[in-house]
């Protein structure tokens, strides 16, 4: 996703040839139709990859292509969204950064969360997780305080965690934590999730991160929605923390909507449903 603080963007999976690789994945499913396609202090976070395996039907390797509902997802970089343009460009969703640790707030994030709704896309709110800053059940209630609520509408994705590569300071990529502090603090986060709102939230990462910073965990996969970063490729990869499928895949930072690019592996009404909590 995309900081306001610095420009550095730690994306796993990026690739030199990125353009080049979508150019290619688009000829490849051309009949198929067209190719299809932000986390720090405000930044635009990467994503891992992961599966839902809390939703059955999904597909477990599903190409890039239009054929599934795309969204994106923005933060204060995109400032003013032209919702309408981004709906009649095929959006039918969105994460709006809402907040990081405890200390700063998306200041577009209400203007940017109603507008999407009234344009008629299904939208969510997201939190760039600084473990080193606070403990997860602290950000998390300052996450719901300020955006990051849930309600069984049919209209509001449910929370997301943006955890990725300390964009502050590359020594130390896991924040200074070990494995098994950061999988309590992720804990801490969703259980306080749930408390305040019902739901677990959605969890966004990269496959890389995970392994590096939790010991490649399973212990979420079975009860939360992976939304997985990888980009330049017509398919997510190998996933992490014995996640079977990936529920959102972050699979470019630009494209034809504003901010970074995503799909949701399934068809409109099993979004709807997802948002739901059913």
């Amino acid at each position: 996703m995309a900081r306001e603080r610095t420009l550095v963007r730690h994306r796993a999976g990026v690739l030199a040839a990125a353009t080049a690789a979508l150019a290619l994945a688009t000829a490849a499913t051309a009949s198929a139709g067209p190719l299809g396609p932000t986390g720090g202090p405000d930044t635009a976070a990467p994503p891992a990859p992961g599966a839902l395996s809390v939703l059955p039907g999904l597909s477990a390797l599903p190409l890039l292509s239009t054929t599934l509902p795309r969204g994106h997802d923005v933060s204060s970089h995109q400032r003013g969204v032209d919702w309408a343009a981004a709906r009649a460009k095929g959006a039918r969703f969105v994460y709006v950064k809402a907040t990081e640790a405890t200390n700063y707030r998306n200041p577009y994030f209400s203007g940017q969360y109603s507008g999407a709704r009234e344009a008629g896309l299904i939208r969510g709110a997201y939190h760039f997780a600084r473990p080193d800053r606070s403990s997860g059940a602290e950000q998390a209630g300052y996450f719901v305080r300020h955006g990051g609520g849930w309600r069984a509408d049919g209209w509001t994705l449910p929370p997301a965690l943006d955890i990725e590569y300390n964009p502050y300071d590359a020594k130390h990529k896991c924040y200074g934590l070990g494995k098994a502090r950061m999988v309590r603090w992720i804990r801490s986060f969703s259980d306080e999730i749930k408390k305040e709102t019902g739901r677990r939230p959605v969890i966004y990462t990269t496959t890389q991160w995970w392994k590096l910073c939790t010991g490649n965990s399973r212990a979420f996969s079975s009860s939360h929605a992976l939304w997985i970063a990888r980009h330049g490729t017509a398919r997510p990869g190998a996933l992490p923390g014995g996640w079977r499928y990936w529920t959102f895949w972050q699979h470019a930072v630009k494209g034809r909507l504003p901010g970074d690019q995503n799909l949701f592996n399934g068809s409109l009404s099993r979004l709807r449903i997802f948002a739901r909590g059913h």
